[in-house]
C-alpha cells in the first residue's frame, strides 16, 4: 500500500508518500481504505522529534490517528459493521499514527453520514472524542454557561457546536481574527488572553458556570476566578492544572470509552444540519508536508485535512 511517512525526525519536508506494509484487522477493530485522514498539531511535533513521544516509535513512521473509509476488513469480536460499510474514527492513539495512508486500522468508529464529505469526517475522530469526554466531565447541560478558550481550533470549533446541542450558552475566545467565525458557529465571541475576566463581563452574559482551556495558554487562574472554584474548570493543554486544583484531561482513546459515544452524536447533529467539523484547509496526500507546515503555524482555524483524491486503493492482501 502507499502511505505518508518519514524515516527520520525534522521538518516538514521529510515526509514522502511511498510503499509501506498493510496493516490487518486485529480483535476488536476494523479496517478501512482511507479516503481522508486528519492533521493534528501533536502529529506535527511528533515528525519534529519535540515530543517526548517521539522515542516511542519506530521509523519509518506514518503519521494521523484520525481518518474515514469504507470498511474492507472486519476483526474478531467485531459487530455492527460489514464490509463495504461507510465509517468515520480514528485508530489506536497509543500506536501514534497509521492513519495516512491506503489502509488504516480503527479502534473506534461510526457509521458516516451519506451527506457528510470525507474530508470532514477523516478529520474529525479524536477532536469530537476529546469534546465530549471534557464536556462529559463538566456535566455540561442545558443551562449551563461554558467559557472555552482557544475555541477556534479543532477540538474548540468542535465543543462549541456540541456544547450548544446540550442546550448550554457557550463563551468562546480567540484571537481577533476569528472572532467572526466563532459567532458563526454560535458562540458568544470574545479575544483571549489578559484580562478576560474583565471582557467576559462586558458581555453582560451572566455567570459563567463552567471553562474548558484547549488553548494552554496560561489562563487557569482567570478560568477559575470565573467560575468561582477550580472543580468548574478542565484543561486538556495546560499540564500545570493538576497543580492548580485543575482537572487535567488527555485521555487514552484505546482504553475506556470515555467520550466515545460521542461520534454517533455528532453524526445525528451532523444530519439535523447542527454540526460539522469546519476545515482550516485540504490537501492531497501527496502534499502532506504542505498540509504540515500549515498545521504548524497560526491563528488556527478548524481542521486540517489529508484526502486519498487521485488514488486508487490497491488489494489487500
Amino acid at each position: 500500500m502507499f502511505a505518508v511517512q518519514f524515516d527520520r525526525f525534522g521538518p516538514p519536508e521529510v515526509l514522502t508518500v511511498g510503499p509501506y506494509p498493510e496493516p490487518h484487522a486485529g480483535r476488536g477493530d476494523i479496517r478501512i481504505a482511507v479516503r481522508a485522514a486528519g492533521v493534528s498539531p501533536v502529529d506535527v511535533v511528533l515528525r519534529a522529534g519535540e515530543s517526548p513521544s517521539a522515542a516511542k516509535i519506530a521509523l519509518p513512521h506514518v503519521p494521523g490517528v484520525d481518518a474515514a473509509g469504507v470498511v474492507d476488513e472486519v476483526g474478531p469480536d467485531v459487530t455492527g459493521v460489514a464490509v463495504g460499510d461507510e465509517v468515520f474514527g480514528a485508530v489506536d492513539v497509543s500506536l501514534l499514527g497509521g492513519a495516512s495512508a491506503e489502509f488504516a486500522v480503527l479502534r473506534f468508529w461510526a457509521p458516516k453520514p451519506a451527506s457528510m464529505p470525507w474530508d470532514e469526517a477523516g478529520a474529525g475522530g479524536t477532536s469530537i472524542e476529546t469534546a465530549t469526554r471534557v464536556l462529559d466531565l463538566l456535566d455540561v447541560r442545558v443551562g449551563t454557561t461554558l467559557l472555552i478558550d482557544g475555541a477556534a481550533g479543532g477540538v474548540g470549533s468542535v465543543a462549541v457546536q456540541l456544547a450548544i446541542a446540550r442546550g448550554a450558552r457557550v463563551i468562546g475566545t480567540g484571537g481577533p481574527e476569528n472572532q467572526t467565525f466563532l459567532a458563526g458557529l454560535g458562540a458568544i465571541p470574545t479575544t483571549y488572553g489578559e484580562g478576560l475576566p474583565e471582557r467576559v463581563g462586558a458581555l453582560h452574559a451572566g455567570r459563567v458556570d463552567r471553562a474548558l482551556d484547549v488553548a494552554g495558554a496560561g489562563s487557569l487562574s482567570e478560568l477559575v476566578a470565573l467560575t468561582g472554584t477550580a472543580d468548574s474548570v478542565v484543561t486538556i493543554a495546560d499540564f500545570t492544572g493538576p497543580g492548580r486544583g485543575v482537572r487535567l484531561s488527555v485521555g487514552d482513546l484505546g482504553g475506556q470509552p470515555h467520550g466515545r459515544h460521542g461520534l454517533a452524536v455528532a453524526a445525528a447533529l451532523f444530519e439535523q444540519g447542527r454540526f460539522r467539523v469546519p476545515l482550516r484547509q485540504v490537501f492531497p496526500m501527496e502534499q502532506a508536508d504542505r498540509a504540515h507546515a500549515l498545521a504548524a503555524r497560526g491563528p488556527r482555524r478548524g481542521k486540517i485535512a489529508l484526502t486519498a483524491a487521485g488514488r486508487r486503493p490497491g488489494v489487500a492482501g
